[in-house]
């Protein structure tokens, strides 16, 4: 583990266990189980990819990193912009994701019989599950368009959220890696040729990245701490669960107060 990265994973596992137990321990919003369950959710899944990635310094770097990069932003638009719309927004953001699960059922269901692994019909079943459609009556919507928000762009989401200098600056340059735009390419897999007969063209490059970058990691995770007291502010979790699940952070620094952040509604 690189010098100064020795606690950043047991800090993360830290604040996602001080998240869940302040939900648990506050009062529940009986009649706001969908937003609930997606802030939540959302905030647990990005807090569980960290804690893997954490655990492998490798990672630690824009090249075999950048798909955490990207999805604590992806993550962080999600919550403003949804925070800031009707209440059903998390319902419809449910049912979007029902839909694609019975697309993906569908599309796996055309594989040949050559091509089944063992456990291939679990798997389907499994996604026929969590498509939540009927047994016998099929009423699930597939919705096809590029997001659950009436198909408007993550970049729309983030501007209209007041993000899209974080979205342009952080979110852009990890897809760019993400989804291998030549830059990308260039600079992490590629190398010029030594032969200067071949005219300086460029060949891959076995040189691999050893990551360890132990301030992109604590940003990852800096992150991560802000979309936790993020959520529990839009989910309006009753400050003295949250003091109590984060009370160990007090006695570190004096305070439990999230990163700046802007105020939210719901």
């Amino acid at each position: 583990m690189p010098d100064g990265g020795e606690n950043l994973r047991r800090f993360t596992l830290d604040v996602l266990s001080s998240f869940v137990e302040a939900l648990e321990t506050a009062p529940a919003h009986l009649y706001a189980n969908e937003r609930q369950e997606v802030v939540s959710g959302l905030v647990a899944r990005a807090g569980r990819d960290l804690v893997a990635v954490l655990g492998a310094p490798d990672l630690w770097c824009l090249e075999h990193g950048a798909h955490i990069g990207r999805m604590l932003v992806e993550t962080k638009i999600y919550l403003h912009w949804m925070a800031q719309q009707d209440p059903t927004i998390y319902r419809q953001f449910q049912e979007y994701g029902a839909g694609k699960a019975k697309l993906y059922a569908r599309i796996s269901d055309e594989l040949p019989d050559q091509a089944r692994a063992p456990g291939f019909h679990e798997s389907i079943d499994e996604l026929q599950r969590l498509s939540h459609n009927d047994d016998v009556l099929d009423h699930r919507t597939v919705d096809t368009r590029d997001t659950f928000a009436d198909g408007k762009s993550i970049r729309d989401m983030a501007k209209e959220a007041g993000l899209l200098d974080f979205y342009r600056q952080t979110y852009s340059l990890s897809s760019g890696v993400a989804h291998s735009e030549w830059w990308s390419v260039e600079t992490h897999g590629m190398e010029p040729c030594l032969n200067v007969l071949h005219g300086m063209h460029l060949v891959p490059s076995l040189s691999l990245n050893m990551g360890g970058n132990v301030e992109l990691a604590t940003a990852w995770v800096d992150q991560f701490y802000s979309l936790a007291r993020t959520g529990l502010r839009i989910l309006k979790t009753d400050e003295a669960a949250v003091s109590a699940a984060f009370v160990w952070m007090d006695d570190a620094d004096g305070s439990s107060e999230a990163p700046d952040d802007e105020d939210l509604v719901s």
